[in-house]
């Protein structure tokens, strides 16, 4: 996929899986809804998660978006990123705000940014600058 080929998928899908280096030197995968930004993923999560301990230790990683059913309509991206941990409330709580307007289609209710409000304290915001990717997309296999 070309740049714009890739803005547009990333912004149809709705899931990144991250994986991260455990202790020992196992992947951890984890699913986490995402929002883009300038280019770069970006993703909130719980500050205690494993997944940030892992950042923390190491700040490499790799996302992986893909979609399709059959095998001809494959398509996706794996990113090699470093992560960047945030902790400012301002930013988390924003990035909260942002990313559940996308999943949940625009205004969000008082109640909603109420909720997201109290768990953004508990959260960090995560950029992933990208490094180098792989893409594919198996609806042009028969164009070739």
């Amino acid at each position: 996929m070309d740049d714009a080929e890739l803005g547009a998928f990333l912004h149809e899908q709705r899931t990144v899986a991250c994986a991260t280096i455990d202790r020992d030197g196992s992947p951890h995968v984890m699913p986490l809804w995402y929002l883009l930004r300038d280019g770069d993923v970006w993703v909130w999560t719980y500050a205690a998660s494993q997944k940030v301990r892992n950042l923390e230790r190491d700040p490499r990683a790799t996302l992986m978006v893909e979609a399709g059913e059959r095998y001809e309509e494959l398509r996706g991206v794996m990113l090699r990123v470093d992560a960047v941990i945030e902790r400012g409330a301002e930013l988390v709580s924003a990035l909260g705000m942002a990313i559940y307007e996308r999943y949940l289609g625009g205004e969000l209710p008082e109640e909603v940014r109420a909720t997201i409000a109290r768990q953004s304290q508990k959260r960090v915001a995560i950029r992933f600058i990208e490094r180098s990717r792989a893409s594919w997309d198996h609806r042009k296999l028969e164009a070739a």
